[in-house]
């Protein structure tokens, strides 16, 4: 079989074989189990979305991808390395960024580079040529001379991800990497992600926000612990538990939606209800027709109100499975 150098490390990689792969994966602290027989692989070049509430367990898989905290059972590899064994080495191969701003405010983006780029033991012309090319690729050179707590949101963050890219890794983690910056700001990061990722980077990345979840190559949803979604955006959105063959997805436009919102849930037939922005977005049996709904609104003084068939959103879907779970549980309890 023929076999490539990775670029990064100038190690040898397997065609085909994921960026990361783990199984069964779990951590206990004590008697509280953090994360419990976690699963999935992550393509080589991919965007991987894992999702989910605040301490369901994301930040501590991402901590034992990283090498920094000890699985309690099962198994992960980064860039084929077990992260058991050798987590030493796994970090030479990775780059991470924080969701918290974690580079040294009282320097300058220049010298947060070069103070990384020796951290990761670069020096010299390679220090210079890397640290040259991180600055193109981010777009930083105006901003090279600014003290990093003078940097806006965004550039702070785009500094964060050029001091991860220093050292060559081709698979980087990044924990909620757009949380408090603007919505432009959003934009042009993940526009960079995908430039990345283009080039064959791999990225595994947390975040609360339902559109940037869309953007991924495929998304996980963690609750309680555990694995409870994993695949394609577009093939979450078809899972029965969804979309049930007897329900459809409707979407409601109205100069008030707060009031058709009260009024919709009341009507038979409805069995979830919820806004998005103008909208009212409905999960209805497919008994009810549009004009059933029209009438309803009709009669609370909501007249020429339109309503559309859509997908359900990928917020409807973790919903959706978050619900089952909870019935799940209560049924065990």
């Amino acid at each position: 079989m023929i076999r490539e150098p990775n670029l990064a490390t100038g190690s040898i990689q397997s065609p085909g074989t994921p960026a990361i792969s783990v199984r069964s994966l779990t951590k206990r602290f004590g008697s509280l189990t953090a994360v419990d027989d976690v699963s999935f692989a992550i393509p080589r070049g991919s965007i991987f979305g894992l999702l989910g509430p605040n301490g369901s367990g994301k930040s501590t898989i991402i901590r034992m991808l990283c090498g920094i905290l000890r699985p309690t059972a099962g198994t992960a590899e980064v860039d084929e390395i077990d992260v058991t064994k050798d987590p030493e080495a796994v970090k030479e191969r990775i780059g991470y960024m924080s969701q918290h701003f974690g580079l040294y405010r009282d320097l300058t983006a220049f010298e947060n580079l070069t103070f990384y780029g020796r951290v990761y033991g670069l020096a010299g012309r390679r220090l210079d040529e890397r640290r040259q090319a991180v600055i193109e690729l981010v777009g930083m050179g105006e901003h090279l001379p600014k003290l990093a707590e003078h940097l806006s949101g965004g550039w702070k963050q785009r500094l964060a991800l050029a001091c991860a890219l220093l050292h060559e890794p081709r698979i980087v983690f990044l924990d909620e990497p757009t949380a408090g910056i603007d919505p432009v700001a959003r934009r042009l990061l993940w526009d960079l992600i995908f430039e990345l990722s283009g080039r064959g980077f791999t990225f595994f990345v947390t975040t609360h926000y339902m559109d940037e979840a869309e953007r991924c190559t495929e998304v996980g949803y963690i609750y309680q612990s555990r694995l409870i979604a994993l695949g394609d955006p577009a093939d979450l959105k078809v899972l029965p538990e969804v979309t049930p063959p007897d329900a459809r997805w409707l979407e409601v436009d109205s100069d008030h939606p707060t009031v058709a919102l009260g009024v919709l849930r009341k009507m038979p037939g409805v069995r979830s209800a919820t806004i998005f922005g103008q909208l009212v977005h409905l999960l209805v049996e497919k008994t009810i027709d549009d004009s059933a709904i029209r009438r309803a609104l009709d009669a609370a003084g909501l007249p020429q109100s339109r309503t559309i068939e859509v997908r359900p959103s990928l917020e409807d879907v973790f919903v959706s499975l978050t619900q089952k779970q909870q019935r799940v549980e209560r049924l065990n309890g």
